[in-house]
């Protein structure tokens, strides 16, 4: 019986550093929202909730790789970047004021944000050569579920007791339209990418097929 071999690439410099860059400010970031919630603009947004479970999520890849996949594959940057990037534009854009100084921002957060976690599950978790309506069928199951997921904790954790109670229903049908909207676009993008050749490093790997 032969010893399956792990299937090692080198990732891109810019990929990598941009990945601990992320990470590094986002905990910096985290740290001072929880110390002054006011200068981060998150005062009455979840500044502790926010701080304990973005750490969490966007250290779960490499949590997983050091558990099963470390062994037997090289680490997947990209997708490890696309997921804390999720986090981290949203702690930067609370940052910068730009949600309540960008009308549109919001918007592109949701689209975005979902739409690159489930880039960062259809990468890991599906072959290259998995046909369209699978690569769109994993997208929307990841992308969906993250975007009622987040909806659910938003209410839960400030729009509750928000003056923004009153437009929540409105605004959680929009948000989760472009969360599926964001969801369908990372998955044509990804399979449009693999059938032009590119991407076919980008995650782990063992004699040619996914881990998972």
């Amino acid at each position: 019986m032969t010893e399956a071999v792990a299937v090692r690439y080198a990732t891109p410099t810019p990929i990598r550093t941009a990945d601990v860059m992320a990470k590094g400010l986002l905990v910096a970031m985290l740290l001072m929202a929880v110390v002054d919630p006011d200068g981060s603009n998150l005062r009455d947004k979840a500044a502790e909730a926010r701080a304990v479970g973005y750490p969490l999520v966007s250290f779960t890849v490499p949590l997983i790789w050091l558990l099963a996949w470390r062994e037997r594959a090289s680490f997947p940057w990209l997708a490890d970047l696309l997921v804390t990037l999720t986090c981290f534009t949203d702690i930067l854009g609370n940052r910068m004021d730009l949600y309540d100084t960008i009308f549109w921002f919001d918007d592109l957060m949701h689209f975005a944000n979902t739409g690159m976690i489930a880039a960062a599950v259809v990468l890991l978790t599906l072959h290259r050569s998995a046909p369209r309506y699978r690569v769109v069928e994993r997208a929307l199951a990841v992308g969906a579920t993250a975007a009622i997921a987040w909806e659910i904790a938003e209410y839960y954790a400030f729009i509750s007791g928000h003056a923004e109670h009153a437009f929540a229903y409105e605004d959680t049908l929009g948000d989760l339209a472009l969360g599926v909207l964001g969801s369908v676009t990372a998955a044509l993008v990804i399979h449009a990418l693999w059938h032009r050749g590119q991407l076919s490093e980008a995650a782990p790997q063992l004699d040619g097929r996914h881990l998972v």
